[in-house]
């Protein structure tokens, strides 16, 4: 693992790995159902439209808010569950929901996920498995929820063909980790004929010229990697984050969430306090999911751990 996070690493120094990972083929079987009736529960109010990522951040602004943005993993420990974890984060006030799609390459992030995606995996989840579940949990979501994606499923359904598939499914957002800038051009320009954000990363090891190129770019808000390295749980924060945010305020005015590394309340606190518009906590949260006895022990600690988080946030 570490010597893999060392070549990451030095993919990551031009903001995004060149690699396009190995195919995973889909599934052809029909997907069943996967959200009970009461995956939802406290989500009783169907919601008939749902904000941008742009104009959350501009309401979050105007309000003196900072968007708490979790991340978690399709399918680990089951589709059933991550739906109810996407309805528990969305009542419990998440801003924008992040949803990553099992993928058997995971480049960009570390051990938690890595292991998450695994998982999901092996217990049948895939693209289809996961937009289904998706089509039928997001009419009860307020939260916009940004895909995490690799390029390579999006490449074998054909990107146009891709976009259309989730927006029709309610998806609001794009996350691409290994697509580089050079190459977003195309996506960015039908994602935003298809009614669709693509967001882009920055990382500490982005020159300033390049940092204001993929912010420009950059759809809905932009997403600082807090660490050179991998996705994970850290017992602190690099302090150049604070640096690095005030370097990426200089070349542009879009919202920026700090993401990599945020595994506690006083991370969070941390970066809002530095400047960050939004905090992504993603590794915390899929290991309570994923790593809990049992699905409801899992919901339960993602329960108390978002509502920590939404109390210490501005």
């Amino acid at each position: 693992m570490e010597a893999i996070a060392g070549m990451r690493n030095s993919a990551y120094s031009q903001n995004y790995s060149q690699a396009v990972p190995r195919q995973l083929p889909l599934s052809s079987q029909r997907i069943p159902r996967i959200v009970s009736a009461s995956a939802c529960v406290t989500s009783m109010t169907v919601a008939t439209s749902r904000k941008t990522i742009a104009q959350t951040f501009s309401d979050l602004k105007a309000a003196g808010k900072v968007a708490l943005i979790p991340y978690v993993t399709a399918g680990d420990p089951s589709l059933s569950t991550t739906a109810e974890a996407l309805c528990v984060l969305n009542d419990l006030g998440a801003d924008i929901l992040e949803v990553g799609v099992p993928y058997s390459d995971p480049l960009a992030d570390g051990p938690v996920i890595q292991a998450a995606a695994t998982r999901a995996l092996r217990n049948g989840s895939n693209l289809d498995s996961v937009l289904e579940m998706l089509k039928e949990v997001l009419p009860k979501l307020t939260a916009p929820v940004v895909l995490f994606t690799y390029y390579n499923p999006i490449l074998k359904r054909g990107v146009e063909n891709f976009l259309r598939t989730i927006k029709a499914v309610g998806v609001t957002g794009l996350l691409i980790p290994d697509l580089p800038l050079e190459e977003t051009e195309t996506v960015r320009t039908l994602a935003a004929n298809n009614g669709l954000e693509l967001v882009l990363l920055t990382t500490p090891t982005t020159p300033k010229d390049r940092m204001k190129d993929i912010s420009e770019a950059s759809q809905g808000f932009v997403y600082l990697v807090s660490l050179t390295g991998v996705t994970g749980v850290r017992s602190e924060l690099e302090s150049r984050v604070e640096n690095l945010l005030q370097e990426l305020k200089k070349v542009t005015d879009k919202p920026i969430a700090v993401g990599f590394g945020i595994s506690k309340p006083e991370h969070a606190i941390q970066v809002s306090k530095w400047g960050a518009d939004g905090v992504i906590i993603g590794s915390a949260m899929v290991r309570l999911l994923g790593e809990a006895s049992s699905p409801e022990e899992g919901i339960c600690a993602l329960k108390n751990f978002t509502q920590e988080l939404r109390k210490v946030l501005p």
